[in-house]
């Protein structure tokens, strides 16, 4: 079923429910199943086998006989069982937002991984998406998700006898998904458009509920469409320029008008990173329309309001669109720039690494940079990467001051638990830990005895031996190869077991540990210390180097030698991801510094007792202490050589040894030392209970208050901001400097300077002594301050200051920068002039 005709398919599975069961239809459209699994025995007694296969209770209730389901409504467990998830679910409904903010928050993303059963995720960044909204319901954020529904997703991979990685796109069929089609207040199916050239785009528009958030996805499988727009979101991260920039329009531009269209009015606009910022373009498009301003004064407006995540470590990753293609897209006489008497050129400007430079590409993180007032990374490492990339949009500012600060990732912790650490956190720190603050739970987790600590890591790990048999069965049996019926000797429960899974890229270094593979065969099959190896992971279809990558390790897994001990399961997703962070012993990961923007899958093994050996790039630069884990600490970025030799170091001397060194009761006291501090210190520090919160507090509440105020009186504060840029703008060439002078003569340096400034009002302006870091010395600035007119000039000021007596007065130079009680300076008027 697939078109228009899917749009009945939920009323369809609720007529056929008998009424006993209509309950069901809400909880199986509920994506909370995904990670609260209160209910996974009430799905698997509808048809275990089914459930077990795709974890998909929409699905479920769509093939289920009728047979079955009429016997269902008559058996008093099952109704029994279901009357309590019923109750479970309103009381989750109805608990009090944790913490509070008065302020509905739309979040874009192009990708979103909640669970198996809706594909529409590549890797991490999806991941993180889907952890952020289960998060926001956890907590009760006014929150709105938005992306896009493929219909074919990321390729799903299999890999041949020669270790050669094949791509495969599978239809998806929105039928078979957990979503309906999105209703506006009237009732009636919202469908969205965008004007194209020649042409209307038809958008669908889709609502996935998670729990107390809603997702909103945005299709142009329409039946309306020509045939050639109808695969414009076929698939994620496909296609060419072109298909990249309608599908970036689709999610920016369909986005907000999908969200106008069900009646969510955001205060703040999170752009997930760049592949959203289309969003800024439309947000202040329709404020203008809509309040009679000019765009100018519109984006003064919704600025304030918006938040921009950046993942990206390199700018040369950024999406990049060249003049001509966005010109055809946003024509002045367009149907989008000419209500607003704007041209293409001063939207290009908008994206434009240098926005006079009319050859340079337009690139959608620098619009994200420049439409948004807050801007974040992903790490402290990444932060500073962050203001390194972006420093270039600010021409002469500190690359200190780039107006880039840091959240780092977190993980929800509910969606990657395994059931054993599930019953363990639920003794000791109660049901509710992870849905409120996080702060009393490391002392709880500290408290648990050592044996329930070695037995949950027993279990876990056997149960990952088993599923990682079972998976390597399959795909032998897809190859036809006559060792599918012979792994009752891969893996042993018994032996410590390490799991590298991620994308297969060069940066990402996942071939470090085959630097020696004889070396390495030595390790997994030590006698008395052997190690165990579970790998997974898949290259961009394009990305042929990191394909041979993956062959290289697929040729290393069938050496005689290494049978047993090492095993490539393929077609890594959530559902073998989740598998792989229950069970492994160790979490590898070996990124080249500074490259990875943080890394969330090493949190995810937090929660089960893994541990970590990483790099120190991402969060692990920050989590690592030697009481946790491990680190390979290079020095260098081209340090593959070192972290090589350091790795297999760790693995001989430190790692192995303390997985096997026993006590009488066969309890390794100090691995399971670093458990407990693992868990204790690490789970609760990096879940997505803390990072959200830090959202709230630090990014949206101001950003709400900031956008009201603006946006009130009919825009008077964003109009009049309009207003005091543009005449500093249009006046700030005429700054420049006189003598500047220091008098040393008391404890505390006195710095003089004549300082003209023209036509620019000195209320506009800051003028301060700056200082860069140096030697021991922290960055100083000390604002100056007018102490009289200089006769005869047209603004012409002296401003004085005392300066720290701990710095010398040499290190000071004076500068002039913009001064607003509203406006955030540099992020919103980048202007900055200098005495030298």
């Amino acid at each position: 079923m697939s078109g228009l005709e899917t749009y009945g398919v939920a009323e369809l599975v609720r007529r056929r429910l008998p009424s006993a069961l209509a309950e069901l239809a809400e909880l199986a459209l509920d994506l909370r199943w995904t990670w609260s699994h209160a209910g996974d025995a009430l799905w698997g007694g509808v048809d275990a086998g089914m459930w077990e296969d795709t974890r998909n209770p929409w699905l479920l209730l769509q093939t289920a006989s009728v047979e079955r389901l009429e016997k269902l409504a008559v058996d008093a467990r099952f109704l029994d069982e279901l009357q309590r998830l019923v109750e479970d679910r309103r009381t989750y409904l109805a608990a009090p937002p944790d913490p509070p903010i008065d302020a509905t928050v739309a979040y874009f993303c192009m990708e979103f991984g909640l669970g198996a059963a809706l594909p529409l995720y590549a890797g991490g960044l999806g991941i993180l998406a889907g952890d952020y909204l289960k998060t926001a319901s956890d907590l009760g954020l006014s929150a709105a998700g938005v992306g896009l529904l493929y219909q074919e997703g990321y390729f799903r991979q299999s890999i041949d006898a020669a270790g050669r990685q094949h791509e495969t796109y599978a239809y998806i069929d929105p039928a078979t998904l957990p979503i309906v089609p999105a209703q506006a207040a009237d009732g009636k199916v919202v469908r969205v458009s965008i004007d194209l050239p020649g042409r209307k785009l038809w958008l669908r528009v889709w609502r996935a509920r998670v729990g107390r958030v809603d997702l909103f996805l945005l299709d142009a499988n329409d039946a309306a469409n020509a045939p050639v727009d109808r695969g414009i979101t076929a698939t994620l991260y496909g296609g060419d320029a072109e298909t990249r920039l309608l599908q970036e329009m689709v999610l920016g531009i369909g986005g907000l008008r999908a969200l106008s269209a069900v009646g969510v009015a955001p205060a703040v606009l999170h752009l997930n990173e760049g592949h959203a910022a289309f969003a800024v373009l439309e947000r202040a498009r329709a404020f203008a329309l809509e309040e009679r301003t000019t765009f100018r004064e519109a984006l003064w407006a919704t600025r304030a309001g918006t938040v921009f995540t950046t993942h990206t470590s390199v700018a040369s990753a950024f999406d990049f669109f060249e003049r001509d293609l966005m010109a055809k897209y946003f024509p002045s006489d367009g149907e989008f720039l000419a209500p607003l008497r704007i041209s293409t050129d001063e939207v290009l400007r908008l994206g434009r690494l240098d926005p006079n430079d009319e050859a340079a590409p337009f690139a959608m993180p620098y619009l994200a940079f420049r439409g948004a007032a807050l801007v974040n990374g992903v790490s402290d490492v990444h932060g500073t990467v962050s203001r390194q990339i972006f420093s270039a949009l600010l021409p002469r500012w500190p690359e200190a001051e780039v107006p880039v600060s840091q959240v780092t990732n977190g993980v929800h912790v509910p969606s990657w638990d395994s059931a054993a650490a599930d019953s363990l956190w639920t003794r000791a720190c109660g049901k509710e830990r992870w849905v409120g603050s996080v702060e009393a739970l490391p002392e709880a987790v500290r408290c648990v005895p050592d044996d329930e600590l070695w037995a949950l890591r027993g279990e876990e790990r056997h149960n990952l031996v088993t599923y990682a048999r079972g998976r390597l069965r399959s795909q032998l049996a897809r190859r036809g190869s006559p060792a599918a019926t012979e792994l009752g000797d891969v893996l042993d429960a018994n032996v410590l077991t390490i799991g590298f899974a991620r994308r297969f890229a060069e940066y990402k270094r996942p071939n470090l540990l085959l630097s020696d593979p004889d070396r390495l065969v030595r390790l997994l099959r030590d006698a008395t210390h052997p190690v165990q190896l579970v790998i997974a992971g898949k290259a961009h279809p394009a990305d042929e180097r990191g394909k041979q990558l993956i062959a290289d390790w697929i040729a290393f897994v069938n050496r005689p030698d290494v049978r047993g001990r090492a095993v490539f399961l393929e077609d890594y997703d959530m559902a073998v991801a989740e598998k792989l962070v229950e069970g492994v012993d160790v979490w590898l990961n070996t990124p080249r510094r500074p490259w990875e923007a943080c890394g969330t899958s090493g949190m995810k093994v937090l929660v089960n007792g893994g541990l970590n050996l990483s790099a120190l790039d991402g969060w692990w630069a920050e989590a690592f202490s030697k009481n946790c884990g491990w680190a390979l600490d290079a020095s260098t970025p081209d340090s593959d050589t070192e972290d090589a030799r350091q790795l297999y170091a760790l693995l001989e001397e430190n790692v192995v040894p303390a997985f096997y060194d026993r006590d009488a009761a066969g309890i390794p006291q100090a691995w399971v030392k670093m458990i407990r501090a693992s868990m204790a210190g690490l789970a609760p520090r990096f879940s997505s209970n803390r990072m959200l919160r830090q959202y709230v507090d630090r990014y949206y509440a101001p950003a709400a208050r900031a956008f009201g105020d603006r946006a009130m009186d009919g825009a008077a504060s964003a109009r009049e901001l309009a207003r005091w840029s543009e005449t500093l703008a249009r006046h700030w060439p005429q700054i420049h400097f006189g003598d500047v002078q220091v008098d040393d003569t008391n404890d505390r340096p006195r710095l003089r300077a004549s300082v003209y400034l023209g036509d620019v009002e000195p209320s506009s302006v800051r003028v301060e002594a700056y200082a860069d870091a140096r030697h021991q010395h922290e960055r100083a600035v000390v604002e100056m301050y007018p102490t009289e007119a200089l006769t005869g000039a047209t603004g012409g000021h002296v401003y004085e200051a005392v300066v720290p007596a701990s710095r010398q007065s040499s290190d000071f130079t004076v500068r002039v920068i913009p001064a607003h009680a509203a406006a955030i300076i540099p992020n919103e008027l980048p202007l900055i002039s200098w005495q030298r």
